[in-house]
């Protein structure tokens, strides 16, 4: 009896043993991951209602941010956070999306059979609705139903009841260099650039002002102004239906240079981390000059051919590389050639704050000489650092 006895001890220590396991288990992992976070405080979990007055995603790292879900637009999605402001993180690393208000979602067509790349909207469609991804499944609550697609055949996401302010982003920056003494030099310039972005168009507007003076004298004095307007019929086919362009630089003899036109564009490379766009047109430009030899006309006009191309890579989490390169052929009258390009790195210093180095050069092939016989140097070359502000 007393061998029997301590059998059943033996078991009931062991039954005790396997119980206290458990509940440790219990504690050390069932919780922790599903109710309580880091410091134990509560967290919200995908169960149960959908939330409200914010978004939320969820990393491929198992962390959740909640905020506003801003856009989504070449596989960078912005977002809004409340832990880390302002931020665009890759899309790959994006696991889940859950909102909390109607979102346009771009989709371009499952059929293969639709997708004629000259067949802008007809190979795509845009749907208005609550949504939902997880994982490559996207789910959009139109409120008729809930549509299913492919994350694959996502193309973008904006706001779809929003205020018209919410469609757009702006970027200001501003540069200042002033000596004095010895020598006195002031240096200004500033950058404007506004986007206003739909699941389906793109509107862009740029403006850069450059001014220098040196010992009382003006050495500089430009304003440049680009813009256009963007159709997307697929993920990396758009139109162009209109661009235009404002130049005017006294000391390359530029009064006022307008070009208006026309083009389409294709993505070449359109990853998580990089993207590569470029964009042919054509386009009517009129020049008029500041002063001209005597017998000259003091203004042209010429049909040009446009070909623009923009380059944006990520280096790092805080550093950026971006690339725009313009060039126009034109007629002889009007400078036979003339490109702009720039580039530029970006280096962020918070959510809304980027510390702003690039370069630009203006090239004009054939100047026009003004009144005095001389003409203007072919090319210019500028170097900014400034901060620039996100808005």
């Amino acid at each position: 009896m007393d061998k029997k006895a301590e059998a059943c001890n033996d078991v009931d220590r062991w039954r005790s043993m396997l119980c206290m396991a458990a509940v440790l288990c219990c504690f050390l992992f069932i919780i922790p991951n599903s109710a309580l976070a880091e410091g134990g405080k509560p967290v919200w979990t995908p169960a149960g209602a959908a939330p409200e007055g914010f978004d939320w995603i969820q990393l491929a790292n198992g962390e959740w941010f909640k905020g506003d879900l801003k856009v989504l637009y070449n596989d960078s999605l912005e977002f809004d956070s409340d832990e880390v402001g302002l931020y665009q993180f890759d899309w790959e690393d994006v696991q889940q999306v859950i909102c909390h208000q109607p979102q346009s979602v771009r989709i371009e067509s499952q059929n293969t059979k639709e997708k004629d790349l000259f067949n802008a909207g007809g190979n795509g469609r845009t749907v208005v609705g609550i949504l939902r991804i997880r994982g490559d499944r996207v789910f959009v609550d139109t409120g008729e139903g809930v549509e299913e697609f492919d994350r694959s055949n996502l193309v973008s996401i904006a706001p779809g009841k929003a205020r018209e302010l919410d469609y757009w982003a702006a970027k200001i920056t501003l540069s200042v260099d002033i000596a004095a003494g010895n020598s006195e030099k002031e240096d200004y310039s500033a950058n404007a650039n506004f986007k206003r972005r739909t699941s389906l168009t793109r509107f862009y507007l740029d403006y850069r002002g450059i001014y220098s003076e040196t010992e009382g004298v003006k050495t500089s004095n430009s304003h440049r102004a680009n813009s256009y307007f963007d159709i997307f019929s697929t993920r990396r086919f758009f139109w162009r239906p209109v661009f235009a362009e404002y130049y005017r630089d006294s000391f390359a003899n530029i009064a006022h240079r307008g070009t208006i036109g026309a083009g389409a564009g294709y993505t070449i490379i359109d990853t998580a981390k990089t993207e590569w766009l470029v964009s042919p047109g054509i386009a009517y430009m009129f020049t008029e000059f500041d002063s001209v030899q005597a017998g000259e006309d003091k203004s042209t006009s010429t049909p040009a051919f446009v070909f623009s191309t923009e380059f944006d890579t990520e280096l790092t989490n805080k550093v950026d590389f971006n690339a725009l390169y313009n060039f126009s052929v034109v007629n002889e009258e009007s400078g036979r050639y003339t490109h702009t390009a720039k580039s530029g790195i970006e280096i962020e210093l918070t959510g809304r704050l980027d510390l702003d180095l690039s370069i630009v050069w203006n090239r004009i092939q054939k100047p026009e000489p003004a009144s005095d016989g001389r003409a203007p140097e072919k090319d210019d070359f500028y170097f900014f650092c400034g901060l620039t502000f996100e808005l």
